[in-house]
């Protein structure tokens, strides 16, 4: 997750081009409602020596060092970052993230948080990264609160990696007649917090007439926001498009969700790195485009059924 200032930030602007259907093989499974106290992991990568390792002279020497990048992440966030059955994360992202420290010659570890506090983390340097679905914005670039305007920090870098957008759905067979954001004035809907979609919710509220107005739930995980629309809590769920896609094939075997309207608000997913450190910044693009260019990249998307979100090359700040 996004989300996901937020997105998974602006209402103008999407934590998120379309990206096809998500056709996830039949042997991934989506985890319950995930965990969002602290707790380390792998990510799947495995511990990567520098030998061998073509971009690792690319790296801070205080990285190489310790041969571990340490990734901030909202891991319940399928099919981007999530627990498998075996607790393991697996997930878009940490794939990208193992097949990126095989070029590094480094581990990247995640490290599971809410989402909203993410790029917190990352000014503190509690992460090295933050790498969660996270919309690349001009107002995170510049460190600006999206609801007051109002600079809250000093911002990140994105090295952008991934295109999407953000999608409405609900119960299936019962859209309660929503096709479109301007459908949800008078109804309730649930989210993720810190989100796009709580953005555009919040911007399309101002349009909508006295006492018609939408009914916001926001979250800290996007599976608190299906738990709730399962159990008829609410008329309609917000979240990025491949997040709901994959929630509406695999939540009850395909039988709770439906997608409604068509997604919106295009934008990219950005790995989110501090500002004074454009060393890191600089080595993960080059290994990002590396991974591009040997063909991992396009078999990451493949696997997770997500490849007409793909990119052609990594991109730093590409956000508007």
């Amino acid at each position: 997750m996004t989300a996901r200032s937020t997105r998974r930030t602006t209402a103008a602007h999407s934590r998120l081009a379309a990206v096809g259907a998500i056709a996830v093989a039949g042997a991934l499974l989506l985890t319950g409602c995930g965990d969002q106290t602290e707790n380390s992991d792998s990510g799947g990568s495995d511990n990567q020596s520098a030998a061998g390792a073509p971009l690792a002279d690319k790296l801070p020497q205080s990285v190489r060092d310790k041969g571990v990048i340490k990734v901030g992440s909202d891991i319940a966030y399928a099919p981007v970052e999530f627990k498998d059955k075996s607790g393991e994360t697996v997930g878009i992202d940490p794939d990208l993230a193992d097949a990126m420290g095989k070029q590094l010659g480094v581990e990247f570890e995640f490290e599971n948080g809410t989402f909203d506090t993410l790029i917190t983390g990352l000014r503190s340097k509690r992460y090295d990264i933050a790498m969660s679905a996270m919309t690349d914005t001009k107002e995170r670039q510049e460190g600006i609160d999206s609801e007051t305007g109002k600079k809250v920090g000093q911002g990140v870098d994105f090295v952008d990696y991934f295109t999407a957008g953000v999608s409405i759905y609900t119960k299936k067979g019962d859209d309660q007649g929503i096709k479109t954001w301007s459908d949800l004035c008078g109804k309730k809907l649930v989210l993720q917090r810190g989100t796009v979609s709580e953005d555009l919710a919040k911007a399309e509220n101002e349009k909508c007439p006295a006492g018609k107005k939408i009914s916001m739930e926001a979250f800290d995980n996007d599976q608190q926001a299906q738990t709730r629309l399962r159990a008829g809590g609410a008329d309609a769920g917000s979240s990025d498009f491949p997040v709901a896609a994959y929630a509406v094939k695999t939540s009850g075997g395909g039988k709770d969700f439906q997608l409604v309207g068509e997604q919106v608000e295009a934008a990219p997913y950005g790995i989110a790195v501090a500002k004074d450190n454009t060393q890191l910044r600089d080595a993960l693009k080059a290994a990002l485009d590396a991974v591009i260019a040997n063909g991992e990249y396009k078999k990451i998307m493949d696997k997770w059924g997500v490849a007409e979100g793909a990119v052609t090359e990594a991109t730093i700040n590409g956000g508007k």
